[in-house]
């Protein structure tokens, strides 16, 4: 038993999927854990569609029962569709994994998928402190050694840790203040998006299928059905293809881009908006290191790749998951050492690198699924795999056939642990 209240076993910043995901293990692994979230959960998010391979990181904290009692509409597919109304075939998951387990994915609320996650971690055993602010962490030389935080009612103290988790997500905490924050080359968006109530969709299996819509210029549509007849659907694309001719509004912006995709049109033709328009810039960027003393990177702290592929979940669970198992360890260890955390560095970055992959192929306009497929039928499967969130796999064959269709990026040279602090950021 610990003498001290304010010492933990970790202190995790976000109660986000990555920080509730590690909280979960690490609570119940007996570890004492605290979450501190800056919101007052259910709050709402954006980044409502989940793929595939959730679906161990899910099982491993005890949600997939939780999941499959709750009222999320089912997924089990993706679909692209051209500009003029044309449909790919979908591509099942249960093509390629169970049906019943990995291949049945499904499309959240986040506000209240959110919810769950927290409170599953709570009851795992993890604290879970709200309207709670961190304000800086706290440095023993080189080493974070625990944080300052701010609770609502303007209450400042410290509490410490051998070692803190950055969940903190696209606020990115740690990347923003030490200057690690990494844009990537290409990947620089923006999204406006909406709701509808009671527009088209699918039936039957198809119900829940997530449908990636091309407009002009490689920008694309998310339709995304959840339940109570709400549809979530945006826009992505160059900053200056949205705003061209001077159009600036959300609202002119949505329903202009409407009229560019044929089958967008016809879904959303039914039903009508609930008024609210969303905006923000989809900036894919990289943390330069996923460690550091006292300090680790999780999920979109981390790396926050593009949101085409919905992979955001996936792998803010994959990195909270790994990262509580590699903190176990170095619990029992004494040693939280930053070299501690190079392969969980490594494996992020390699699975966020094969989606990467996938992301700019989909960006380049030369590039087409049905062309590479037409050439090598294999490589549906391979695409499949990738699409479902598997990207721990390695798919040298498959870039090197998307090759010869369009270029593909090199890997970024990130996610390394930090031994000791850098002297222009100390």
């Amino acid at each position: 038993m610990k003498k001290n209240p304010n010492d933990y076993d970790a202190i995790i910043i976000g109660g986000g999927p990555a920080g509730s995901c590690a909280a979960a293990i690490l609570g119940e692994y007996g570890h004492k854990v605290i979450i501190l979230e800056r919101e007052k959960f259910p709050r709402y998010h954006i980044g409502e569609s989940l793929i595939p391979f959730t679906f161990q990181p899910l099982e491993r904290i005890g949600m997939i029962p939780k999941m499959k009692k709750s009222h999320f509409v089912k997924k089990y597919s993706v679909t692209f569709v051209q500009p003029d109304g044309k449909r790919s075939q979908p591509f099942y998951f249960f093509n390629r994994y169970d049906r019943e387990t990995i291949a049945q994915t499904w499309q959240v609320l986040r506000s209240e998928f959110d919810q769950m996650l927290l409170d599953n971690a709570r009851e795992k055993g993890a604290e879970v402190r709200e309207e709670t602010t961190v304000k800086k962490l706290l440095m023993d030389g080189d080493t974070v050694v625990g944080v300052e935080a701010t609770d609502k009612s303007g209450k400042t103290y410290e509490l410490r840790a051998p070692i803190t988790l950055d969940c903190t997500g696209k606020e990115a905490f740690t990347s923003n203040k030490r200057g690690w924050r990494m844009n990537d080359p290409y990947l620089n968006k923006i999204a406006v998006w909406t709701y509808y109530k009671g527009s088209r969709r699918g039936e039957g299996i198809d119900e829940g299928d997530t449908t990636v819509a091309y407009v002009p210029d490689k920008g694309w549509f998310w339709h995304i059905p959840q339940h109570d007849q709400m549809t979530s659907v945006g826009i992505v694309a160059e900053g200056k293809y949205l705003t061209r001719d001077g159009v600036k509004d959300p609202k002119e912006i949505f329903n202009r881009e409407i009229e560019e995709n044929q089958w967008i049109k016809t879904f959303l033709s039914e039903g009508e908006s609930t008024g609210q328009y969303f905006v923000t810039s989809e900036y894919s960027r990289h943390s330069k290191y996923c460690a550091a003393p006292g300090l680790v990177l999780v999920g979109d702290a981390f790396a926050f790749l593009d949101p085409v592929f919905s992979s955001g979940v996936m792998l803010a669970l994959k990195s909270g998951h790994l990262v509580a198992e590699e903190i176990h360890k170095g619990l029992l260890d004494g040693d939280l050492s930053p070299a501690r955390f190079e392969e969980y560095g490594k494996a992020v970055r390699f699975g966020v690198e094969n989606m990467r992959k996938l992301v700019y192929a989909f960006y380049d306009p030369k590039f087409s699924f049905r062309e590479v497929i037409k050439k090598y039928p294999e490589a549906a499967g391979e695409i499949t795999d990738c699409l479902s969130g598997d990207v721990n796999k390695d798919f040298t064959g498959l870039w090197d056939k998307i090759r010869e269709f369009v270029p593909l990026p090199d890997d970024l040279p990130y996610g390394e642990p930090l031994e000791a602090e850098e002297p222009a950021a100390a």
